[in-house]
């Protein structure tokens, strides 16, 4: 950002449920920010959506909201099959842009985003809001302050029943396998895996099984897998969407204590050393991307680099598709 630029107009592609609490409002109570513009294939909803967030311009054409010299910067919020599609337009246009997550159904989309921006040397963002959230940022701190000494291991299970719109066969695009491969695996895991790599580093090798066990929509529906991080730690996790109840268990092994967490619920974080247990709770914001989209901002003033770029989350993609790349077993 620069003297011309301190109040960034942004245009968001895809006005969905995504953007209208957890990122939408957070642009607008960003200093430096506004939003200049949305779209929306449906004029109505467009419309609707511009009205009620108090938004000048809508547009159901996503190439005139990009090349809209009045916009500086685009989020694109849409499902992650159009992202590389969209990506590379904003690119070409040399825009900076923040894209949802997962970037792109798979690893090489996501280089290709990555490169396109790192040729133009335009700043690009991915939604992984987590690594920047007070929460998970108090548990980094405890890593990193080595409370609970050298860590050894990490273990995550996430489980949830079958939904009502799983069981009746309509159509969402997040079990929709040419969209999403693994389903919510893709859409939800993610969030876990980014955020043990920004605490542990890299992950140099994973190994994993999917399967689709209901048989209630295209993608799979249960993974297990297993990994180590560059920095020698292991880890294992387990997804399945298909169980009795919901569950969300991450547990971080140390050398002198364990830390236990939530990826989704806003469960206290319990601490465990030899001098006892406690529990911390820290809530989310109301706009759970504030903390992301402050970043942003941050980083195009030049006075801090944000966690989530591209290719952070091309890692990301990459470790979930080793996990996911075995055939389907029947």
């Amino acid at each position: 950002m620069n003297e011309t630029t301190k109040n960034l107009r942004w245009g968001i592609i895809g006005c969905g449920n995504v953007t209208e609490i957890k990122s939408g409002p957070a642009y607008q109570k960003t200093a430096g920010f506004t939003i200049g513009a949305v779209m929306r294939r449906d004029p109505e909803k467009a419309a609707d959506y511009a009205k009620r967030h108090g938004i000048a311009k809508f547009y159901t054409d996503p190439d005139a909201l990009i090349n809209d010299p009045e916009i500086d910067a685009v989020y694109i919020a849409t499902p992650p099959d159009t992202h590389k599609f969209y990506g590379l337009k904003i690119a070409e246009a040399g825009k900076p842009c923040c894209i949802e997550k997962p970037l792109a159904p798979n690893y090489q989309d996501c280089l290709d985003i990555a490169e396109a921006f790192e040729a133009k040397n335009i700043p690009i963002f991915v939604a992984y809001y987590r690594r920047t959230l007070p929460r998970f940022e108090q548990i980094k701190n405890w890593i990193d302050s080595k409370i609970i000494g050298d860590i050894r291991h990490i273990r995550w299970h996430l489980s949830k029943p079958a939904n009502d719109q799983d069981r009746s066969g309509e159509y969402n695009w997040r079990t929709d396998i040419n969209v999403a491969p693994a389903g919510y695996f893709d859409d939800l895991a993610s969030h876990g895996l980014d955020l043990f790599i920004h605490y542990f580093g890299n992950i140099k090798k994973v190994s994993g099984l999917s399967l689709n066990q209901q048989g209630l929509y295209t993608s799979k529906d249960a993974c297990v897998a297993y990994w180590i991080h560059e920095s020698g730690i292991t880890g294992s996790g387990s997804w399945n969407f298909g169980t009795f109840e919901r569950e969300d268990i991450v547990e971080i092994y140390g050398s002198e204590g364990k830390i236990t967490f939530s990826i989704f619920e806003n469960d206290p974080l319990i601490l465990k050393t030899a001098t006892g247990e406690t529990t911390h709770n820290i809530p989310h914001p109301e706009n759970v991307q504030l903390h992301h989209v402050e970043q942003m901002r941050d980083q195009l003033l030049g006075n801090h680099k944000h966690p989530s770029n591209a290719f952070t989350a091309a890692h990301t993609s990459w470790v979930m598709d080793q996990i996911i790349r075995n055939p389907i077993i029947k």
